[in-house]
């Protein structure tokens, strides 16, 4: 069953095996040498990023949580050689803000995302250590640093929130007793989206606007047919209940509580839709021949 309240099968099926067949492009692409050097970096960490966009895509589709985990290498690869070859090309202050969970709310989600979808689908140990060297910021956030640590112990732990909107709810919900815990961690989800939705500090520059709402914020509400969207889980709070036990009993069937990943083998915790188009066969795959735009642009 489809798990998101929006898009038709047909639409998560050309979906999905785009992103297949882009993935397979850019896999391609790097192949051979850059027309650009100082861009492959970046480029190297998009294919990163189609990884983690395509393990959300298929959670969205409806498929086995099981299968989900073969991302994580890939990922974790195409990563760690975005950081190999960043070193040579950003700027200390670009680094400072490509990483930095307090200036940089898109990196911080991402990083709160993975820790969740490791600890979720059981990554083992080596990958598990390889995507916390990545992650850094050791110390930086009480909230992730205390969920990071329930796999990592010794981790230090940061005395403040990076981002107090909306992730204040969450730390709420982990320290209160636990009758209590249910409806604040159901609270947390309903605010979750809406609280994404920043207003720019006063005084910011229009160049660190953008950190104040996520990237993905606006998928789904615009060009939805042009396949960006890959759903909105607040996988925030599925990371909470696995690393602390939480009961998450009030959040199952909340629009954006992603809790089939901690039920891999069922029932599905989404309401089941209505709609007709919901058991169509998969699509086939979109064709990736010739010399792609991708390449062009580049100057492979």
């Amino acid at each position: 069953m489809i798990r998101d309240n929006l898009g038709d099968i047909s639409y998560w099926n050309r979906r999905v095996e785009y992103n297949n067949a882009w993935i397979a492009e850019i896999l391609e692409t790097l192949k051979q040498p850059s027309g650009d050097p100082s861009y492959r970096p970046q480029f190297v960490f998009q294919l990163a990023q189609e990884y983690w966009h395509q393990i959300l895509r298929r959670y969205s589709r409806g498929d086995d949580i099981k299968e989900l985990a073969q991302y994580f290498p890939p990922l974790l690869d195409a990563w760690e050689e975005s950081e190999r070859l960043g070193k040579d090309v950003f700027t200390q202050q670009q680094q400072y803000t490509r990483h930095t969970w307090k200036v940089n709310l898109d990196h911080y989600i991402v990083c709160f995302w993975l820790v969740g979808l490791a600890l979720a689908l059981e990554l083992p140990d080596e990958q598990w250590k390889r995507l916390l060297v990545l992650i850094g910021n050791e110390g930086e956030d009480q909230l992730l640093d205390r969920i990071i640590a329930s796999r990592q112990a010794g981790r230090k732990i940061g005395d403040t929130l990076c981002h107090p909107k909306p992730y204040q709810r969450l730390l709420k919900a982990i320290d209160v007793p636990p009758a209590q815990q249910a409806g604040l961690l159901a609270d947390f989800v309903r605010h979750w989206y809406h609280e994404l939705n920043r207003p720019a500090k006063p005084g910011n520059a229009p160049a660190t606007a953008m950190y104040e709402r996520p990237y993905w914020y606006t998928y789904g509400d615009v060009n939805f047919e042009g396949g960006a969207y890959f759903g909105r889980w607040c996988v925030e709070a599925v990371t909470a209940v696995k690393a602390f036990g939480l009961d998450d009993s009030q959040c199952l069937g909340l629009e954006h509580y992603p809790g089939d990943l901690l039920r891999p083998n069922g029932p599905s915790t989404h309401p089941a839709r209505t709609d007709s188009m919901t058991d169509q066969p998969p699509a086939e795959p979109f064709s990736t021949t010739g010399k792609s735009w991708l390449r062009r642009l580049l100057g492979f």
